[in-house]
């Protein structure tokens, strides 16, 4: 296939978002801007505690730290586009910029992959402790790096899969960004492959971390059980609460929003359309904004460490 051939007349897409609803654009913008400065502050203090504070120079924190930077560059990729959007009549992103949108929100498909090994830090403290210091070495961020690496490539090759594909005509995304589902809708051409690639990334990065960190949890429970204390047993269990509550917040909302049945209703096509936009833009920025709050609400170190930070902040001023 050509080059030529290969986007056809498409230069631009136009992302059609609450186009239809233009009331309620502006109190989304309201909406999604105060919760976007919500994960930008809450993640940013996140950050600069597990950097500041020595008592957090630990696995699970630098874990921690890296899963913020995360919730940052995630929305990131697609908030400040979706914000313009409510405010521009008509909503157009280049070819190309779509290509970034959608290589980004792939490449940081790895939170999953930081839950998991998050999930790998606390069955060592809990199940393995003695040898956490040596298990939970250096050693133990090589998968990090490793898992950093491959979630980029892999975002390249369904990028350039998606960007390859004949755009014949219709440019326009029915979405608030480059959502890639979205983008082969358009494509006048076979995404066969492009659908099977898809279905083998998300088996690799969400299907094995859920599964390693349910394994994970399964041991976790069996050793906290085996604990004659139940005030140790209460100890033991506060140490995994907050990273068990943002893992079911995350894969519970990953399961709404492709689990829940489509309507068959051919008059409700449009509000089911609409649900499923705003359900998807809510995950992109729910997720990130209540992993800070879940992790200063339910960890005693990150409440201290936040406190000392503050109260430093103040003494200096």
């Amino acid at each position: 296939m050509e080059s030529a051939n290969q986007t056809g007349s498409v230069t631009e897409f136009v992302l059609l978002g609450l186009s239809a609803h233009q009331k309620l654009e502006k109190m989304f913008f309201v909406l999604i801007l105060s919760m976007y400065l919500v994960i930008l502050l809450g993640a940013g203090v996140l950050i600069l505690v597990t950097i500041l504070d020595s008592h957090l120079h630990t696995p699970m924190y630098f874990f921690l730290g890296n899963l913020s930077f995360l919730d940052i560059c995630y929305p990131t990729s697609s908030v400040p586009l979706i914000l313009d959007s409510f405010l521009t009549p008509r909503k157009i992103i280049p070819f190309s910029a779509c290509a970034v949108q959608m290589f980004l929100s792939f490449a940081m498909g790895t939170t999953c992959v930081f839950l998991g090994m998050m999930a790998f830090d606390r069955y060592v403290a809990i199940c393995n402790s003695l040898r956490y210091p040596v298990v939970m070495s250096k050693a133990a961020y090589v998968p990090m790096a490793v898992s950093m690496v491959a979630g980029s490539a892999v975002s390249m090759v369904q990028t350039s899969l998606a960007m390859r594909l004949p755009f014949c005509g219709d440019n326009i995304i029915n979405h608030f960004t480059c959502e890639i589902l979205a983008v082969l809708k358009l494509a006048c051409a076979d995404i066969s492959i492009n659908v099977i690639s898809m279905g083998v990334t998300n088996v690799i990065f969400l299907g094995v971390p859920v599964l390693f960190i349910f394994v994970s949890y399964i041991f976790i429970l069996t050793t906290i059980l085996r604990i004659p204390s139940a005030e140790e047993r209460k100890k033991a269990f506060s140490t995994c609460s907050a990273h068990l509550t943002v893992v079911v917040v995350f894969y519970g909302t990953i399961l709404f929003m492709y689990g829940k049945p489509k309507s068959k209703d051919p008059l409700g096509a449009d509000k089911q359309d609409l649900s499923d936009k705003l359900i998807s833009l809510f995950y992109g920025v729910m997720t990130p904004m209540l992993n800070p709050i879940i992790y200063s609400l339910r960890n005693k170190d990150v409440k201290a460490a936040v406190k000392n930070l503050v109260s430093q902040k103040h003494f200096t001023q």
